[in-house]
């Protein structure tokens, strides 16, 4: 991949591509399971960011049609990029994953440099000089160690996702006003903790914010950021408005005057028409037909990339007689997966899948997944099974008046749907769809407000480490359905801790069998995002992105104009 150097910058052409060629080293993709490659220590105090095009131009104001408004404005608190899509532009991180080559490789933000002890129990970050938050306050190690203090052990009150990628961290040190360091009680391979450093979720928040609000952020809209642009202006449900931080520490950044976020509902015709008709310049998560007639119209273009969310129904295992792990399996063999796949077709592009991500290396192969019953095109065998169960369980004649949660959102209201349907004609089970906006959805299912509840939640990283700890185990960050299995925790850890590869699958595909017999939730698909945007906005390499969460930032980003 060419990198360019920008026009101006501390350092030359030469030096650039040099720091750049050090910076491949680290080439971590989510998930990978070697590390071989990655550096115990690390100097990229002289890399700069630019653009990946030669002689970006300065200005403009890039207009971008995003999904709906977010529930809240807690970035560290959501799992939704209807939080983080709009605000990732008014933070940074420690390190993070580079723009131009999809987010493929870890490069230096706030940190510039830092050391991976030999024992893989220490890591130590070196902070850049004269970074400013938005109002005026210095950055320091200190706003970093309450930031992570924060996610590792959230407080009463606070629920963090991602918290579950840290859980192997003993203690965080601010060691001097430039260095912070984290101690693990045990190791883990150097790319998964670097990839949890590095992403798009774990922004940077300054220390007094988060003792002025009682480490509790949700109803703050300006959250101060060190971020390449701050907030001006937001006008509920319609646009959020943002202007260039004349502050930035990289000073050959951002190229954009502003930027406009429009707000829409995912996958909607809405959405795609603000692109078609030229209201915006930049449209995310398209429906597939207005994708299909961007990439038709001369002047624009658009992408496609499978992402780490998973559509799902989600059983509350705490109610009778979901509790019962014949009644969830029963209730996951007669979602007729490939059907549901079809029904949104023409709003959300899905594939079929189970557990783990079916776009990973993790996964069992698709020739292998569509064998199994639960994911055949012919449900005979789904169905006959299902019933034995649900009379095996007393259920034999049904159950009456579920309470089916739908998250607002045009493909799940189809597939709530097809599923109370399915339910019904297989076995009997009656369901009552109950439609709410995504913070009530989110704050129903926490709660356990609900019996089942079709939606999305997303993860950070390809590797099951991640998920698996934040939707499986007992008391993860995102464990709605309140499941847990006594065969299932004593893996978790080991999964965790085992360096061979083949050893590791091996206990990964023991924890999938596990959950094919007693289900934590109800797999429907997994999602595909869809991006149109006009040929002169520059700056973006979305064609190969895995997590989008990781690259909103828009600070390279500029428009040939």
């Amino acid at each position: 991949m060419k990198r360019h150097g920008s026009p101006g910058t501390a350092f030359g052409r030469r030096q650039f591509l040099e720091a750049a060629a050090a910076l491949g080293t680290l080439g971590l993709l989510p998930g990978q399971a070697g590390s071989a490659e990655l550096p115990l220590e690390f100097d990229g105090s002289r890399f700069q960011l630019a653009a990946p095009e030669p002689n970006p131009k300065r200005g403009g104001v890039l207009r971008y049609a995003i999904t709906s408004r977010p529930p809240h404005f807690d970035v560290h608190q959501s799992g939704t990029i209807n939080s983080l899509g709009a605000q990732g532009c008014m933070f940074d991180n420690l390190i993070r994953r580079d723009p131009r080559d999809s987010g493929k490789t870890i490069i230096p933000d706030l940190a510039h440099s830092w050391q991976i002890a030999p024992d893989g129990k220490t890591y130590t970050f070196h902070l850049r000089e004269g970074v400013q938050f938005h109002d005026g306050a210095e950055l320091t190690a200190e706003d970093v160690k309450a930031t992570y203090d924060r996610i590792v052990r959230p407080p009463a009150g606070v629920s963090i996702p991602r918290s579950t990628l840290f859980a192997a961290v003993s203690e965080i040190n601010a060691r001097d006003k430039r260095t912070i360091e984290f101690k693990l009680a045990e190791a883990r391979p150097p790319n998964f903790i670097m990839s949890a450093f590095a992403s798009g979720w774990n922004v940077i928040f300054r220390k007094k914010t988060l003792e002025d609000n009682g480490y509790n952020l949700r109803r703050v809209v300006n959250i101060p950021g060190t971020g390449p642009f701050r907030s001006v202006r937001r006008v509920e449900n319609e646009v959020w408005v943002m202007e260039r931080n004349a502050n930035y520490w990289n000073k050959g950044l951002p190229y954009l005057d502003g930027l406009e976020f429009y707000h829409a509902l995912p996958f909607s015709p809405e959405l795609g028409s603000a692109l078609l008709s030229g209201r915006v310049d930049y449209a995310r998560i398209m429906d597939p037909v207005s994708n299909r007639r961007a990439r038709a119209t001369p002047g624009m273009s658009g992408a496609d990339f499978y992402q780490s969310v998973i559509q799902a129904t989600w059983v509350n295992a705490k109610k009778k007689p979901l509790d019962d792990p014949r009644v969830r399996r029963a209730l996951h063999l007669v979602l007729d997966k490939n059907v549901l796949v079809e029904v949104v077709k023409d709003v959300a592009p899905m594939m079929v899948g189970g557990f783990i991500y079916p776009f990973s290396d993790f996964a069992t192969p698709r020739a292998e997944l569509v064998k199994r019953i639960g994911y055949q095109t012919d449900t005979t065998a789904a169905v006959r099974e299902a019933k034995a169960l649900m009379a095996a369980a007393g259920q034999g004649r049904g159950i009456r008046g579920l309470d089916l949660i739908v998250r607002d959102v045009a493909s799940f209201k189809l597939w709530a749907q097809a599923i109370q349907a399915m339910l019904q004609q297989a076995l009997s089970v009656e369901c009552r769809l109950r439609s709410v906006v995504e913070s009530v959805w989110f704050d129903d299912v926490r709660s356990g407000n609900y019996d089942l509840a079709i939606g999305a939640v997303v993860s950070t990283l390809l590797d099951p480490s991640d998920y698996f700890n934040a939707w499986y185990k007992e008391g993860g960050s995102q464990n709605y359905s309140n499941w847990s299995d006594p065969k299932l925790e004593p893996l978790l850890p080991q999964i965790d801790s085992e360096v061979d590869s083949e050893k590791r699958l091996g206990l990964i595909r023991q924890a999938e069998a596990i959950m094919e017999q007693n289900p934590p939730l109800l797999p429907v698909a997994w999602e595909k995002i869809m991006d149109g945007w006009y040929n002169y906005v520059k700056g973006h390499v979305p064609y190969e992105y895995f997590g989008i969460y990781d690259v909103v930032r828009m600070d390279t980003m500029w428009l040939d104009k």
